[in-house]
């Protein structure tokens, strides 16, 4: 989300005049300017934050990028999702609460440190040291009494090419912020361009060049290093050419040792010179556009304008303090230059900002701290990525500097003894005693599984002084050398226990065991409220694991009891209340609420779903009857997934992937007839996307006439089982794979009515496959269950899935004959279903039984707990009251009147515009970002005392019952769209429709809950964003508010809404203003499915509304493609 803010405290003015919750005057508080908001200028003002508990400080900072401080670290992951917000380091609302003008509460719960903010396009031009004063590019000057210079680096450049040269040459990028990012990906997608290369083999150009590698439209990728192999200022050679051999056995091309002596570029008569290529002593190397990452150069251009002091190799010249030449200013991170040497990465950059906020604020008063003195910052670094797995820690060239030996006390003990592990060291000088040689090192080196370890040890062998990341302090071994090449003698699970306290867990924002540990003995019980506390987990997201696995081991120390119950309205776990709904009978959500919940509440978006599941698998009632209607998540609530334009997507099921040609050219004519966009699926069948949800019912009558029914893609069930021709057709299958993969489709899709048949809680969506000979076209060993011909019958895989973290399966059992096969399966999949947590898929699962595959294998396949015949016989009763849901929805008047879009005409309104791609129809793109609006009755140019009460719906067109809630859309005036909700026991309400986090029109659909202070709320269903019923408020995200309006019911059952004249609420709300249109950057020569264009209220579009880039997936997390350090 592009933000433009300028916040000052209580409306001053930007210099800061006013007032804050402590009765102090911004002017009478210590003044801190920080000039750049990145990775370090972010954690120098979080640390300021927590550290000013005094309330002597008001920060102030700016950023030249139009957006708030984002995760340089995680560039890569913005190549696959586009969404800047996904990098965000802390969410944009986190800024206004630090400010007491936006957030009133602040003083009261944290009277420390308020924020100013300053963002979007605003560059500081100059410091005038001598009067404190820093003046910006919009013409504001503000007055500091410490500035903090945290201005990054910009990308560095070889000496034959200038800047102004690589900004004129088209082709030329290099990899240092989301700008570059967005203009190499839409350079890349240029069709001329399928060669890309990469100058620089460091961790920086090993990253851009897995981000090009990545992208499909340029197949040729290459590397250009001067040195003999990558990574060369993190590993040796051997390690360095391990490296190197896995990189181009991807298909990379490296080149060593080649320094280009110029570019080469062309003359193009639509876009100008154009860069083709190198030239180099050897020869010239052809090529469609270049990234240029061989390294950083400190951004010092502003103090050397502002006459401070820089260093001769660039950087602004700091003292162990940080400060600079310029009384009252300090310089951190990439731009500043300590003892001559200047940082690249996040760690050091964080150090920097965490030592100077405990000098500014822990070295004075009473309890004053002895000022803290900057040190050898660690450089540990860890590369995941090319399939490359790289880690290197500590003093790891201590070999090559050969430092002075770690002393060791006179009466230390007899050094642990080593195993028998080949030991190299540094040759001894003739000139030196045995004692002064400094290491030795521990060398292995597997060419076959291409592994390479190094540690290095200080020469009595007790304490390490490389590779791992505890051992910055050269902290003395309490286990042998060999141990860290062989591993331990034990197994155990890492949970962090071995570990001091001192331990650095997070190396991004130097965070300790102790301090997570602590927090734990302070009464934190949560781990989101760790994290948020320490930071920890928010750089490079690769310590989360440890992270975790220490919480949970701190809190068993304090007998501390996590919590797992369902949420705030019901404290007990989901397999509890199960039993409970069970046993006493309950059939309605309202029962089971007044019994064992929060009597009189609501429920909640997370509660509601898993009692209408429970429901469901314990009396089978459909689940669109309407007192359980009102407790679906969407997709159950209209038996289809809903899509990003309100829309619904229709899956047919094709078992096996076979389908007849007549059903074949039933779904094309249905599509066709319905104008829904088609896409063939990973799981073999057919998906038809668009469908409007008054459309839904005539559709699956036509699919149901034609032979196919519902596929169950909208539900937590079986979803494919895949399959190769196998013998059908294949002249190598040796087993009837398409056969055998339509018997179990078949068999298991009954599975998901009642897939809470159990006294635990539900588990995942599961998938099969089955392929004809070990060929292996199927891809069975990627599915939650697979199976894989043999001369001899059928090997039976189980605990693989592919998505964010992919597993392969682990072979269960072998050469089983096709008659035991099905019983086999039906055994491992009602165990799974009655042993799984909620939400896990079978991968986990597996990992995690203990006793793994072993123990599953005596307990499904010889029987060890004598359970064998009971699974079987609640599978063969499971899947015996299969029903196809559509048949019952499409046939039920009653339930057909639930699809319609509004209950009060029969007229369709689009909500949003749809445009042609490749001869089909889809929606138009999102924008990569929505600003954020709020609603408010107050903007209307009708005073609510003039408002007039409306009849809109009637009491059956919502369908109330007393056991739930229940909703419908309604038409008001020519354009505007309202949703109405009953509430048993508390009325009804009316909100507009569209939910203002992307401009959809379906807060009808949505779940209807209360919070613990009984505020009633509706859950938008396509990203959670929960609106208040009776005020219209957002009460999770700041930045959107929906208008809310009164209901009554009439004596003759109408439901009058109270609402302004039609024209009026039509211009605040109306559909035409605020659906997603088809963009007009189409006349610009762009492609218009990348681009759209925001109507505002006005109908005008504004400048920072023009969009231009698609919206991306989801965020990421640890397991991604993206760089780990």
């Amino acid at each position: 989300m592009a933000v433009d803010m300028d916040l000052v405290p209580n409306g001053g003015s930007a210099n800061g005049h006013g007032t804050n919750g402590n009765g102090r005057a911004p002017d009478e508080r210590i003044q801190v300017m920080v000039v750049g908001l990145g990775m370090v200028g972010i954690a120098f003002i979080e640390k300021m934050l927590t550290f000013d508990v005094a309330g002597k400080y008001f920060i102030r900072t700016c950023g030249e990028e139009p957006m708030v401080a984002y995760n340089r670290v995680g560039l890569t992951e913005y190549f696959q999702h586009r969404n800047v917000e996904d990098l965000y380091l802390n969410d944009v609302s986190w800024y206004a609460e630090q400010n007491p003008s936006t957030s009133p509460s602040t003083s009261a719960s944290r009277p420390s440190g308020f924020l100013g903010l300053l963002l979007g396009l605003l560059n500081v031009l100059e410091i005038d040291t001598a009067n404190k004063i820093v003046h910006t590019s919009k013409d504001n000057s503000f007055r500091y009494d410490i500035l903090v210079m945290a201005t990054g680096s910009v990308a560095d450049l070889p000496p034959y090419i200038s800047p102004e040269r690589a900004k004129e040459v088209k082709g030329v990028f290099v990899y240092r912020s989301i700008a570059d990012l967005e203009a190499i990906i839409k350079y890349a997608e240029r069709p001329e361009v399928t060669r890309a290369s990469v100058i620089g083999g460091g961790l920086l150009g090993l990253e851009a060049a897995k981000a090009v590698y990545d992208m499909p439209s340029v197949p040729d990728v290459s590397i250009l290093i001067r040195q003999g192999y990558p990574l060369n200022r993190q590993l040796d050679g051997p390690a360095g050419e391990l490296v190197l051999r896995k990189i181009e056995g991807l298909g990379v091309k490296v080149h060593t040792r080649c320094e280009p002596s110029s570019i080469i570029s062309r003359e193009d008569a639509e876009r100008g010179d154009v860069f083709c290529g190198f030239d180099t002593p050897k020869g010239g190397i052809e090529s469609d556009m270049v990234i240029f990452a061989i390294g950083i150069k400190p951004r010092d251009d502003l103090a050397r304008k502002s006459g401070i002091k820089v260093a001769p190799r660039g950087g602004i010249e700091v003292g162990d303090d940080l400060s600079t030449s310029a009384e009252g200013v300090f310089a951190i991170g990439e731009c500043a230059s300590w003892r001559g040497n200047f940082y690249g990465l996040i760690a050091p950059g964080v150090e920097m900002a965490d030592i100077l906020a405990f000098n500014l604020t822990q070295t004075e008063g009473t309890a004053a701290h002895v000022p803290r003195k900057m040190n050898t910052p660690d450089l540990s670094t860890r590369l995941k990525l090319m399939g490359v797995d790289v880690a290197s820690f500590g003093d790891y060239f201590a070999d090559v500097r050969a430092p002075k030996s770690t002393p060791v006390p006179a009466n230390a003990p007899d050094p642990i003894a080593e195993g028998e592990v080949a030991i190299n060291r540094t040759k001894p000088s003739r000139h030196r005693k045995l004692e002064e040689e400094p290491v030795k090192c521990l060398t292995y080196h597997d060419p076959f599984s291409a592994t390479y370890k190094k540690y290095i040890f200080t020469e009595d062998g007790q304490h390490l002084m490389g590779l791992v990341a505890i051992t910055k302090k050269k902290k003395k071994l309490d286990v042998p050398p060999s141990q860290f090449i062989l591993g331990a003698k034990k197994d155990g699970e890492e949970n962090g226990d071995d570990l001091d306290d001192d331990a650095t867990i997070c190396s991004c924002h130097n965070v300790s065991k102790g301090a997570i540990a602590g927090c734990v003995k302070n009464g934190m019980t949560e781990l989101a409220q760790i994290k948020g506390k320490t930071k920890a987990g928010a750089g490079c997201g690769g310590c989360v694991p440890l992270v975790t696995a220490i919480f949970k081991s701190e809190m068993k120390k304090a007998g501390h009891t996590l919590v797992n119950h369902l949420c705030p309205h019901f404290k007990m776990s989901r397999m509890d209340l199960f039993q409970v709904v069970k046993i006493k009978r309950l059939r309605d959500l309202r029962s089971i609420m007044d019994t064992v919940g929060a009597k009189g509440s609501v429920g909640c978006e997370i509660c509601k779903p898993a009692v209408a599941s429970i429901l469901s698998s314990l009396y089978n009632d459909h689940v669109m009857k309407p007192e359980h209607h009102g407790s679906q998540d969407t997709n159950d609530r209209f038996l289809a997934n809903i899509q990003r334009n309100g829309t619904f997507s229709v899956v047919p099921r094709i078992p096996g992937g076979e389908i007849h040609p007549d059903k074949l050219v039933a779904i094309g004519k249905i599509a066709k007839e319905y104008g829904l966009y088609t896409k063939i699926t990973g799981g073999q069948r057919i998906d038809m996307f668009g469908a409007q949800k008054q459309d839904l019912p005539d559709i699956w009558t036509k699919l149901h006439a034609a032979g196919l029914e519902s596929g169950h893609a909208y539900g937590k069930s079986l979803r494919t089982v895949k399959s190769c021709v196998g013998t059908t057709w294949c002249r190598f299958g040796v087993g009837d794979s398409v056969g055998l993969a339509i018997d179990l489709e078949n068999r298991y899709r009954g599975v998901r009515k009642h897939w809470w048949l159990k006294p635990f809680a539900g588990p995942h969506k599961f998938k099969g496959g089955v392929s004809g000979c070990v060929r292996e076209c199927a891809e069975a060993q990627s599915k939650d269950f697979g199976l894989i011909a043999t001369d001899k019958g059928w090997n039976i895989f189980i605990g693989g899935n592919g998505g964010a973290k992919p597993r392969h399966a682990q072979l269960f059992a072998q050469d089983v004959p096709p008659s035991k096969v099905v019983r086999i399966i039906d055994r491992y999949l009602m165990f799974y279903i009655r042993t799984a947590d909620r939400l896990v898929r079978t991968a986990p699962w597996v990992e995690s039984f203990e006793g793994g595959v072993e123990k599953l294998r005596r307990i499904l396949i010889k029987d060890e707990l004598g359970i064998c015949a009971d699974l079987e016989a609640e599978m063969d009763s499971l899947i015996g009251t299969y029903e196809d849901e559509w048949k019952r929805a499409v046939q039920d008047p009653d339930l057909r009147k639930q699809f319609r879009q509004f209950v009060n005409t029969d007229e369709r309104r689009p909500a949003i515009e749809t445009i042609s791609e490749r001869g089909q129809n889809r929606a138009a793109d999102w924008p990569k970002n929505f600003p954020g609006e709020k609603f408010d009755a107050s903007n209307l140019r009708t005073p609510k005392s003039e408002w007039k009460w409306i009849p809109l719906a009637t009491v059956s067109d919502l369908q109330r019952n007393e056991k739930n809630t229940t909703s419908a859309a309604v038409r008001y005036g020519q354009d505007s769209q309202l949703a109405i909700f009953h509430v048993p026991g508390r009325g009804y309400y009316a909100t507009q429709q569209m939910c203002p986090h992307k401009r959809a029109f379906v807060l009808d659909h949505g779940i209807v809950g209360d919070d613990k202070d009984g505020n009633l709320y509706v859950s938008c269903p396509l990203h959670k964003r929960n609106f208040r019923l009776d005020n219209g408020d957002c009460t999770n995200g700041d930045d959107y508010k929906v208008l809310a309006f009164d209901v009554k019911e009439s004596n003759h059952g109408e439901l009058l809404v109270l609402l302004p004249p039609e024209d009026d609420l039509d211009a605040m709300i109306g559909s035409s203003k605020w659906m997603v249109r088809k963009s007009t950057a189409e006349a610009m020569g762009r492609n218009p499915a990348t681009a759209i264009e925001i109507v505002a209220p006005s109908g005008e579009v504004t400048e920072g509304n023009k969009g231009g880039d698609s919206c991306g997936g989801g965020a990421t997390g640890c397991g991604s493609s993206a760089l780990e350090w």
